[in-house]
């Protein structure tokens, strides 16, 4: 039998994937950002201020109530 995985209706990121990489990231961010009219500079600004475990806290932080991020 095939049966549809059930979805919350949020985006799902495997980390440990392609998805994971850092650019991979920020590419999909802003692409989040322009569909919530959010503005994507300051965010991208401080993702990539310091390292990957910052970049996921940021991206969390202004994305984590539409995507869910899993390792």
């Amino acid at each position: 039998m095939i049966c549809k995985k059930p979805t919350n209706g949020k985006v799902e990121v495997d980390l440990n994937g392609p998805q994971g990489n850092a650019f991979c990231l920020l590419g999909m961010a802003n692409g989040w950002a322009k569909q919530l009219g959010i503005e994507w500079e300051p965010i991208h600004k401080d993702a990539t201020s310091g390292d990957y475990e910052h970049l996921l806290a940021v991206l969390d932080k202004h994305f984590g109530n539409y995507v869910i991020f899993y390792r």
